[in-house]
């Protein structure tokens, strides 16, 4: 599998590089965004699959976050791919909350998104196996996200906790099945089978979970999209009923920008560097 670079800029000691290929699983071009610390240079290093959300791409955490300062003190990779397929022939929707940019992090079953949006494939799959191909990283993996991409971070983690050593997000969807923004796009990425949603929603994945995988989540009380949209309550709840580690911190005063995820950033990544270090 090859890779073309595009960009490339040292930060921090260590270098923050962007790069294209061609995505069997989602049959289009893709790129993505890869920080390796001063330590790589040297040794192999963790690494930590940020995935971002609605109308978002490789970007948006890189530039935004203020990871990086941390991530090179903790000898940390950050990976962010694209947030969906792109291109002329990929399907898309005239709205934000549907179509390229948001690609929930699913594998489509529907016409005509079934093509090219295999998001979950290529973040389980496909990506870490270019990742450990082509750069100094071990196979040490942790998860995070934001929005669309917290729902992400939480549901890959929580199915397949053998992958990984660790998630955190912020303001993540939590129960798609029951808001908005999940049940328009599950609607047309998976069918009307609500059955098949419950697959893509960390509240349904939690009740299941057999693991104890830690989770840190960071909501602002501010955030517009808190009582329709994101709702962390619901996965507080099960985790109750479950005893699982699920930390939740409720942020005063936060929105659901990226000021407030520079705000904590720093945070997470300790929380992570914490797992990886076993």
């Amino acid at each position: 599998m090859t890779i073309e670079n595009i960009s490339s800029n040292k930060c921090f000691g260590g270098w923050h590089k962007q790069y294209q290929h061609q995505s069997g699983v989602l049959n289009c071009a893709m790129r993505f965004a890869i920080y390796l610390p001063p330590q790589a240079s040297e040794q192999k290093v963790p690494v930590l699959y940020w995935l971002s959300g609605l109308t978002c791409t490789d970007e948006n955490f890189m530039q935004k976050a203020g990871a990086m300062r941390i991530a090179a003190e903790l000898g940390m990779a950050i990976v962010a791919p694209d947030t969906s397929p792109r291109g002329m022939e990929v399907a898309d929707d005239a709205s934000y909350d549907l179509g390229q940019g948001a690609g929930f992090y699913l594998n489509a079953t529907q016409v005509p998104w079934q093509a090219h949006y295999q998001m979950y494939d290529y973040v389980v799959k496909e990506l870490p196996e270019l990742i450990e191909a082509h750069f100094p990283v071990t196979q040490a993996r942790a998860l995070a996200g934001h929005s669309m991409g917290g729902h992400g971070a939480l549901t890959i983690g929580l199915k397949h906790p053998e992958r990984y050593t660790s998630i955190s997000a912020f303001s993540p969807i939590v129960n798609p099945i029951n808001c908005p923004w999940g049940q328009k796009a599950f609607s047309q990425y998976l069918g009307k089978n609500r059955d098949e949603w419950s697959a893509y929603d960390a509240c349904e994945l939690m009740k299941q979970a057999s693991c104890d995988l830690p989770i840190f989540i960071d909501q602002g009380s501010s955030d517009n999209f808190l009582e329709e949209q994101l709702r962390p309550e619901a996965l507080v709840a099960v985790a109750k009923e479950k005893a699982y580690p699920l930390i939740l911190r409720m942020q005063e005063g936060y929105d659901h920008s990226y000021y407030f995820i520079a705000s904590f950033i720093e945070d997470h990544l300790r929380f992570h560097a914490k797992y990886f270090q076993g």
